[in-house]
């Protein structure tokens, strides 16, 4: 039974490694939430007093198949396959312990059961892209199927360090397009400038910052964006049903223009989210780091660093006075409420997603972290969310730091939030109508 406990727990790092590496989003959400359910199912087991290895070891697989099976099926099925369904037919207990399958049976009903459990806190991710809006007019994209009529602006160093340039896959299936490789001192915004004057679409393949950028200077000229995902996470991408820059070809061929909200914060335009307080300083904190000892753990000691030395922000939200540590502005509705915004039903509401944590309850922050991992913060006293069309802002503490898109820079004392009065015009992939005529991917 050791030899086979090793193996299939060889099996499961090799898996964790897999996706972490190789499945996107959906492939580290399904290993995070994998790992986390497995850790709590062996204290569960050891709580409830269980002192059999055998069932304390088949909690902790079950819930790791099922974490992971919740937002990754295909790989949630191999996972019980090759450990036997948690192992539940064992064919020999361990020593001196009679009651192998029981113990197994049990093992697997309480790993299941927490994983399970775990979508209270943390819902799991919708796969479906957010519905948009058809413009007035034509919806076909207005370039050649060999991109002509087409530019892009690369950024090549946005995506992970295995992931390559993406600049010569375009080139190959995208023959006729504008492809423009942003080079060591370049400004993306005045690359992109300089191809929207002969252009009939502007793409931008990177990171949100980049997609931001560029987006920015389509809605100026005009144009129709395209999105191409070529960056570390690339959410907006995503959103729109784009997850790779295959998807992105294949919109350019066969897909259809359709229209979405864009945000505005202080005067600075964003696709997905803008923010300040402890976030903006979270970002300044990690770049200052990530060039030498990189990015993930740059990003988990400025988050220690931030969350033990922060100070509030005393600001008035339309003329009432809050404290606090950060204030999240979606555009448009996200979900799930309270922690972790992670997917948006739609990108043609009209509303802007605010949320905020108020540093003026005692222990905010401990009750802010307790709220997260008992799911309650929807409920929570020290955590605030409401949808708005507009909200002005005047800091007490003068300029401050803001976020779009993952992007800082220093705002004014005062500034509004609020929707940009056009519409971004988006090359979407090819999709069903739905029963209001609207586009959906």
């Amino acid at each position: 039974m050791p030899t086979r406990r090793r193996s299939r727990d060889i099996v499961a790092t090799i898996v964790i490694a897999a996706l972490l590496a190789f499945g996107g989003r959906f492939g580290r959400r399904a290993a995070l939430r994998g790992v986390l359910s497995a850790l709590l199912a062996g204290l569960v087991a050891r709580v409830l007093g269980s002192d059999r290895t055998h069932a304390r070891w088949t909690a902790r697989h079950a819930a790791f198949a099922t974490g992971v099976g919740l937002e990754s099926p295909g790989w949630g099925r191999v996972l019980a396959a090759g450990s036997g369904a948690a192992g539940i037919v064992a064919r020999r207990p361990d020593r001196g312990d009679r009651r192998g399958p029981t113990d197994a049976l049990v093992g697997t009903a309480v790993g299941t059961s927490i994983a399970l459990v775990s979508r209270r806190w943390w819902p799991v991710a919708s796969r479906e892209p957010a519905a948009v809006r058809r413009p007035r007019g034509s919806d076909v994209v207005p370039v050649g199927a060999d991109g002509e009529g087409l530019a892009v602006v690369v950024n090549p160093g946005a995506g992970p360090a295995l992931s390559g340039n993406p600049a010569p896959a375009l080139r190959e299936a995208l023959p006729a397009a504008d492809i423009i490789e942003l080079g060591d001192g370049d400004d993306v915004i005045e690359l992109a400038r300089a191809a929207a004057a002969s252009a009939r679409v502007l793409g931008a393949c990177g990171g949100d910052g980049t997609l931001n950028a560029v987006a920015s200077v389509a809605l100026d000229h005009g144009l129709p964006f395209l999105a191409v995902p070529g960056g570390t996470l690339n959410h907006f991408a995503r959103d729109i049903g784009l997850a790779t820059v295959d998807d992105a070809i294949a919109a350019v061929r066969t897909g259809r223009v359709a229209e979405i909200d864009v945000g505005v914060l202080a005067d600075r335009r964003f696709l997905n989210t803008a923010s300040f307080g402890a976030y903006p300083e979270l970002v300044d904190a990690r770049e200052r780091l990530e060039s030498r000892i990189g990015k993930w753990p740059a990003l988990a000691w400025s988050l220690v660093h931030v969350l033990r030395h922060a100070s509030p922000c005393r600001v008035d939200l339309d003329g009432v006075r809050h404290d606090v540590w950060m204030v999240f502005i979606g555009n448009c509705a996200y979900e799930p409420a309270g922690f972790a915004p992670s997917w948006r039903e739609r990108l043609d509401d009209g509303q802007l997603d605010l949320r905020l944590v108020d540093a003026r309850h005692p222990w905010a922050r401990t009750r802010l972290v307790a709220a997260v991992l008992t799911g309650t913060l929807a409920r929570s006293r020290v955590h605030e969310q409401r949808l708005v069309r507009r909200m002005d802002v005047t800091s007490h503490d003068g300029a401050l730091r803001l976020a779009t898109d993952g992007e800082t820079f220093t705002g004014a004392a005062q500034f509004s939030i609020e929707k940009d009065p056009r519409r971004l015009r988006l090359v979407v992939a090819a999709g069903d109508d739905d029963e209001d005529g609207e586009r959906v991917p």
